[in-house]
């Protein structure tokens, strides 16, 4: 293993020789998640688990619902998700630990079409909106009809896949979307659509999970994978053009759209830590107001025991 790891040293550090490689690595890469395309993109993990004989499998996530879905069955071991998502997903059961921070995004928005008569969020009172359950745009749309004395039952949520939500906005089957980018940005470029409500502190945080065992059982390889997505971190924000190509060809949208959404991201910080975790207790109450969690449970303890401070210090701090 020592060898193996001295074949990859542009990536890898001997500390992390430990204990074999899995035969197989199970990732997701998704649209919001810029890092997991790069990553993708350039081959980096299998380059890194060549000399271990690690095949890495990539499965796509359309949005937080679907990683959270593929890690609480096992479908991957590592996937992308929005924090607050994550909380949801950790507090109903699903078993994952948050080990690194791929960004900080405003990917979500309320969007209405441009010629829409929305002009504000009391105006969504009686209306359709379209938003995937169980991801950040859902929970973004909650919190921001609270603001306006709105809630849940004063509208109607339509529950689409992100995709679809902006294809039902655009086909005026709905009257303002909960987006996340890049759909939301190509709507904008695209279909001249307006954000209706925008609301950076109601965006948390871009999460890469790992299932809890995953993390007990490979720290070494997990270690690794932090190594590898924080070389895409640093890449984006040193080639911003040729990251924002790498989006445009992989989500299949234009390269406007995909600088847009790059635009919307702040990369400086990967560590999981007392601000995250601040940010998410204070976002939690929507998940109790709403009932999206089970009666009495304590959603700052899932918030502490979802949130890993340690294992990306660990895995960069040689770099």
């Amino acid at each position: 293993m020592v060898a193996s790891v001295a074949a990859a040293a542009v990536m890898s550090n001997s500390s992390f020789a430990a204990s074999p490689a899995p035969s197989e690595l199970k990732l997701d890469y998704a649209y919001y998640s810029p890092e997991s395309l790069v990553v993708k993109r350039f081959g980096w993990l299998e380059s890194e688990f060549k000399p271990d004989h690690t095949n890495v499998k990539w499965v796509l996530s359309l949005g937080s619902n679907r990683a959270l879905e593929y890690l609480n069955s096992g479908a991957i071991d590592i996937g992308s998700t929005a924090g607050l998502a994550a909380v949801l997903g950790k507090a109903n059961g699903n078993p994952i630990r948050t080990v690194y921070i791929y960004s900080r995004p405003e990917w979500t928005a309320l969007v209405v079409r441009k010629d829409s008569p929305l002009k504000s969020l009391s105006d969504l009172k009686g209306k359709k909106i379209a938003a995937t359950k169980g991801t950040d745009p859902f929970l973004f749309t909650l919190r921001a009809l609270h603001t306006a004395g709105l809630t849940r039952d004063d509208v109607e949520i339509v529950n689409l896949q992100h995709p679809d939500g902006r294809t039902a906005l655009v086909n005026g089957q709905v009257d303002a979307w909960a987006g996340l980018d890049p759909h939301m940005a190509a709507a904008e470029v695209d279909n001249g659509a307006r954000l209706l409500y925008r609301n950076v502190n109601f965006n948390t945080y871009g999460f890469l999970n790992a299932r809890e065992s995953f993390v007990t059982e490979h720290p070494d390889t997990l270690a690794r994978v932090i190594k590898v997505y924080d070389r895409a971190r640093t890449w984006i924000v040193a080639h911003p053009d040729d990251a924002a190509k790498i989006v445009a060809e992989s989500a299949n949208i234009s390269l406007p759209v995909a600088k847009l959404q790059l635009e919307r991201n702040d990369f400086s910080n990967p560590y999981p830590g007392a601000e995250h975790i601040a940010a998410l207790k204070a976002a939690a109450p929507i998940l109790t107001d709403e009932q999206l969690v089970k009666p009495g449970t304590n959603i700052n303890t899932v918030i502490d025991t979802l949130v890993d401070t340690q294992s990306a210090r660990r895995a960069l701090a040689t770099q």
